[in-house]
C-alpha cells in the first residue's frame, strides 16, 4: 500500500520529464482545466448556451469526476511529501488540506455539490467555478515564480499600501474640506471623496468627478504627481524581486547539477561554488550532435539529465546523468577521437578548455581523478 501511494505521489505530482505516466496526468488536467475555462467564458453566451448544452454539460461532468477523484488521491498521497512524511498521517493531511493550492482545487469544485438545492445565487457559484483556471498554478513556474516573490516582498509591498491608503485619506479629506460646500453631490463627505481620490491616485482619471474650484485643482494636481510616485514603488519592489528570484534558482538549480556530477561530489562549499563560475549550463534536444570526431577539442561535458551516445573506437556508448566526456582530448591537448551525440532530451555542463586547465592548476585532486580516468578509458579501448 505505501509502495502505491509513493507511486500516486509521483504520478501526481508534476512531471519532471521522465515519468510518462505523470507526463499524461499532466496533460489530461491540463487540458481539462482549459477545456473548463472556455465552457465557462462560453457558457455565458445565451445563443452558444442553447446550441452546445449537451457538450458544456460533458465537459463540466467529466471534469468534475476528474477533479474531486483527483483531490481525494492528492488528500491521500500527501503525507509522501519530504515535509510530512514525519509527521501524524491525520495531521499532515489537514495542514495540506489549508495550503493554497489544495483550497484552490476544493473551491473548484465546491460549488457543484453545494450548488443543486442551495439558496446561494448561482452566479456567485458559477465565479468561483472560474478558480478551477487558478489550478494551472501548480503546473505553471510562472504562477510560482510570482508567488515567491510576492511572498518574498510581502513585507515591502504591504507598507507601499499603507501609503497608498494614507495619501487616499489625505486627497479625500483635503478635497473635502476644498470643494466640500461646491460640489456636496460629489465631496459633501469624506468616502464619496475617497472615489475621486482612487481614481486620481492611480492615474486613471475617469473625469465623472472633477475639481472647479482653482485651489481645488492645484491640490489635484499635486495628489496626481504623489500617486505616479507611489504606484512606481510596488513595480520597482516587483522588479528587484523577480531578479532576485531568478537569480537565486538559478543559483539552487546549477549547484543541484553540479551535486549529481560524481566527480564533484566530495568537494566542499567554497570549491562548489568556485567551479560554478567556470561551467556552463546547456539544454538540448534529442539527436543534437554534441561533438565530432577530429574536432578541435574546446571543451567538457558532464551528463546532468538524459543520455548521450558516444562513439569511439568503434564501440558505442551510453552514458547518464553523473557521466562525463572529452577530458581524454583535453588532457592529451589532442583532436577529439569521439563523437557524441544525445540520445535524449539532455542538460549538460559544459567546461572549456582554459577552464579546464585552471580547474586542475588550483585542484590537484581532481587533476589526479581525470588522468586516472581517462587512463582507464584508453586501456579499454
Amino acid at each position: 500500500m505505501e509502495r502505491l501511494r509513493r507511486r500516486w505521489f509521483e504520478i501526481l505530482e508534476p512531471s519532471a520529464g521522465g515519468d510518462k505516466a505523470s507526463l499524461i496526468s499532466d496533460v489530461v488536467l491540463v487540458t481539462l482545466i482549459f477545456l473548463n475555462t472556455f465552457a465557462f467564458v462560453l457558457g455565458t453566451v445565451d445563443g452558444f448556451k442553447e446550441d452546445y448544452a449537451v457538450q458544456l454539460d460533458i465537459i463540466l461532468y467529466v471534469s468534475i469526476i476528474v477533479f474531486s477523484i483527483e483531490y481525494l488521491l492528492r488528500l491521500w498521497v500527501c503525507v509522501e511529501h519530504p515535509l510530512r512524511r514525519d509527521g501524524h498521517p491525520v495531521w499532515a493531511r489537514v495542514q495540506y488540506m489549508f495550503t493554497p493550492l489544495a483550497l484552490v482545487d476544493l473551491i473548484a469544485i465546491l460549488p457543484f455539490y453545494i450548488g443543486p438545492g442551495s439558496s446561494v445565487d448561482l452566479r456567485i457559484l458559477r465565479v468561483l467555478s472560474m478558480l478551477r483556471f487558478l489550478r494551472i498554478a501548480r503546473y505553471s513556474s510562472a504562477f510560482q515564480l510570482f508567488g515567491r516573490v510576492v511572498h518574498r516582498e510581502g513585507r515591502s509591498l504591504m507598507g507601499v499600501l499603507l501609503i497608498l491608503v494614507a495619501l487616499v485619506l489625505i486627497a479625500a479629506s483635503g478635497m473635502y474640506a476644498i470643494e466640500g460646500n461646491v460640489q456636496p453631490e460629489n465631496f459633501g463627505d469624506i468616502p464619496s471623496a475617497m472615489w475621486w481620490a482612487l481614481a486620481t491616485l492611480t492615474t486613471i482619471g475617469y473625469g465623472d468627478v472633477v475639481p472647479v474650484t482653482a485651489l481645488g485643482r492645484w491640490f489635484a494636481g499635486l495628489i496626481m504627481i504623489f500617486g505616479v510616485g507611489v504606484f512606481a514603488l510596488p513595480i520597482g519592489i516587483l522588479s528587484n524581486g523577480f531578479a532576485m528570484e531568478v537569480n537565486q534558482r538559478n543559483f539552487v538549480v546549477t549547484w543541484n547539477m553540479i551535486s549529481k556530477v560524481d566527480l564533484f561530489a566530495k568537494l566542499d562549499a567554497g570549491e562548489i561554488a568556485e567551479i560554478m563560475e567556470l561551467l556552463k549550463s546547456r539544454h538540448l534536444p534529442k539527436g543534437t550532435t554534441i561533438v565530432r570526431e577530429g574536432d578541435v577539442t574546446d571543451a567538457m561535458y558532464f551528463v546532468v539529465t538524459g543520455e548521450v551516445v558516444v562513439e569511439t573506437g568503434g564501440q558505442s556508448l551510453r552514458l547518464g546523468p553523473g557521466e562525463h566526456f572529452g577530458e581524454t582530448a583535453l588532457l592529451a591537448q589532442d583532436l577529439n577521437m569521439l563523437s557524441a551525440k544525445t540520445a535524449t532530451v539532455c542538460d549538460l555542463l559544459e567546461l572549456d578548455a582554459q577552464d579546464f586547465n585552471y580547474l586542475l592548476m588550483h585542484n590537484a585532486h581532481l587533476e589526479e581523478d581525470f588522468r586516472k580516468i581517462a587512463k582507464e578509458r584508453l586501456k579499454a579501448k
